[in-house]
């Protein structure tokens, strides 16, 4: 389980392709400190370690996993957002992340406010996902506070902080990111949708 509240970010050093299965190879502040087995969010994908060595640490998506996230768009030298599981002593500082994407959303807008950097997402409607205003969204990994919803849209407010310590700052209009929505709605959704 993971909070959404990155710790800090990795560069893609290497990719290597195993069939249909993908390799990343991360540089990270964090790299040396992971062990194998342990859980990571990579760009709000959990992914679990299979390799260290030195600052940089290797994981591997599986079809599925690149299917439903943005991972298979990586590139050597993009940046992604790390967080490494929940301490079962510390504190829930974001909202529950368990780091399975539900799907991707394409950037629609990207508006500088008053301090703050208003982004707009669109997504597949299909799904029946949903968003609420002032409701939990995670956006690559990042809990966010969701400030206009829409069927198969809504906005989120970045303030500096944030912006300058994730992934954020390279999106741009058209840019794909992955997206997990709060649980809790998630199954409120569920269980109406058995009702109907």
């Amino acid at each position: 389980m993971f909070t959404g509240i990155i710790e800090t970010l990795g560069t893609v050093k290497k990719i290597e392709h195993e069939q249909s299965n993908i390799h990343y190879f991360i540089e990270s502040s964090i790299s040396p400190t992971l062990k194998i087995d342990q859980s990571v969010s990579h760009n709000g994908v959990c992914l679990t370690v299979v390799g260290i060595d030195g600052e940089v640490h290797q994981v591997t998506a599986i079809h599925e996993t690149l299917e439903k996230s943005n991972l298979g768009k990586l590139k050597e030298g993009d940046i992604v957002n790390l967080e490494r599981c929940v301490k079962t002593d510390g504190r829930l500082d974001g909202h529950i992340v368990q780091g399975h994407v539900d799907q991707t959303a394409i950037c629609t807008a990207v508006e500088p406010q008053d301090g703050s950097v208003v982004y707009s997402f669109e997504y597949d409607p299909t799904l029946k996902n949903l968003t609420v205003e002032k409701g939990s969204i995670t956006v690559n990994g990042i809990s966010l506070t969701v400030v206009n919803s829409g069927k198969n849209n809504f906005s989120v407010a970045i303030i500096p902080y944030t912006l300058e310590n994730t992934n954020l700052k390279t999106l741009e209009i058209g840019s794909t990111v992955n997206l997990e929505f709060d649980i809790i709605g998630k199954y409120v959704n569920k269980l109406l949708s058995l009702r109907d």
